[in-house]
């Protein structure tokens, strides 16, 4: 079973997300915020890590640096977020983020993209 880290601060997108990917047969950690989202990378090591950009105390864009500087496991990392800016995405891109969606954004999508992740692993 795969492990997923779900770092979102809008609860109830992170609630309906954890649900689905649950329901799915992952493994779903949770958390609201940027450092919180640091410190469960380097202590879960999960399979991906899904954020939003826009984050209290430590951005997406940050934690997706901090996940490409561990060694010890190759971590797929999915960026979500409502600024769809050219500019953004490339940047998110240009740390190693794996796949990027915009909000709003399709349960089933984003359960697919997934599933894409980790046959990559």
């Amino acid at each position: 079973m795969a492990k997923i880290l779900l770092i979102e601060d809008d609860i109830l997108i992170q609630k309906t997300v954890g649900s689905k990917l649950r329901k799915e047969g992952f493994d779903v950690i949770s958390c609201s915020d940027g450092k919180e989202g640091i410190d469960k990378i380097t202590t879960e090591l999960p399979d991906i890590v899904i954020t939003d950009v826009m984050l209290p105390y430590v951005s997406g864009l940050e934690i997706v640096s901090a996940v490409k500087n561990i060694k010890d496991k190759d971590i797929r990392t999915i960026v979500l977020s409502t600024m769809g800016q050219e500019k953004i995405v490339e940047e998110a891109f240009e740390l190693g983020a794996d796949d990027y969606i915009t909000k709003p954004f399709s349960l089933t999508e984003l359960s697919i993209r997934i599933k894409k992740q980790l046959s990559r692993t």
